[in-house]
């Protein structure tokens, strides 16, 4: 295991690795304080899609846990780039109201739109929706998904994420979903390169076996598996996906580098 002593940056999901809904998971904070004092640069990439990195930072400063909003990388931000460089002028966005800032340069439209954004939108999903996106694909629409995600844990129970809804419709519609978020190979790599730092130089760590270890080692970076969060040791074997490393928590990667 000695690519570990060339780690310089890390890649960290925060759900399940850092904390769990609205409390930080034991010894992440003292994790977070030794990777800072032994110099290693970290971003933490997530998938949570219905806030803003500023939103998110202020959570974590909630719980103690000080970070810059510069440090979180998320699907929103990828998403409106991806949109601007098309020159798309109008979009149906699927998303919280609490992010459609990132989207002020487009006029929002439901009935011939370049573009509709899906995100996470809780227990909005219904089949009226979903033949509504259906129609908007069908038609030309260009179909951006701000993340893929299978499920994820709230509080003591996992719950549906929208990775299932999307590969719905791409099911429905013979079509991709252009992925901002976790697992595309792009988004991990829009975090490695703000560090300065090759692929060699970097790991991810997450709790998600197929989205954050699996599309980290998709990209070429190393996956390393937390038993926190929505861990599943049955579901991890079945997976296909062997993790670089396998851990504890956040404080025993530390501990190891």
């Amino acid at each position: 295991m000695n690519w570990i002593n060339n780690i310089k940056g890390i890649l960290c999901d925060l759900d399940g690795v850092v904390y769990t809904s609205k409390t930080p998971i034991e010894g992440s904070i003292e994790a977070l304080r030794i990777i800072n004092d032994k110099g290693i640069q970290i971003r933490f990439v997530t998938n949570t899609s219905g806030a803003t990195p500023e939103m998110i930072q202020q959570h974590m400063q909630n719980m103690g846990i000080t970070v810059e909003a510069s440090q979180i990388f998320n699907p929103p931000f990828a998403a409106a780039d991806y949109l601007k460089a098309q020159n798309y002028k109008t979009y149906l966005p699927i998303i919280r109201d609490s992010i459609k800032s990132c989207f002020d340069f487009l006029e929002e439209d439901d009935q011939n739109t370049d573009a509709i954004v899906v995100g996470d939108i809780g227990s909005k999903w219904d089949h009226k929706l979903m033949t509504t996106l259906f129609e908007h694909i069908l038609n030309g629409a260009d179909f951006v998904a701000l993340h893929k995600g299978r499920f994820w844990k709230k509080k003591d129970h996992l719950q549906l994420d929208i990775g299932a809804f999307v590969h719905g419709l791409e099911y429905a519609t013979n079509s991709e979903a252009k992925v901002m978020g976790k697992p595309s190979a792009t988004f991990f790599e829009l975090a490695q390169k703000s560090m300065g730092l090759s692929k060699d130089e970097v790991l991810m760590v997450g709790d998600d076996v197929l989205s954050d270890v699996g599309g980290a080692m998709n990209a070429k970076i190393r996956g390393v598996l937390v038993k926190t969060g929505k861990y599943n040791a049955s579901f991890t074997a079945k997976s296909g996906v062997t993790p670089d490393l396998i851990v504890e928590n956040l404080l025993d990667l530390a501990s190891k580098l």
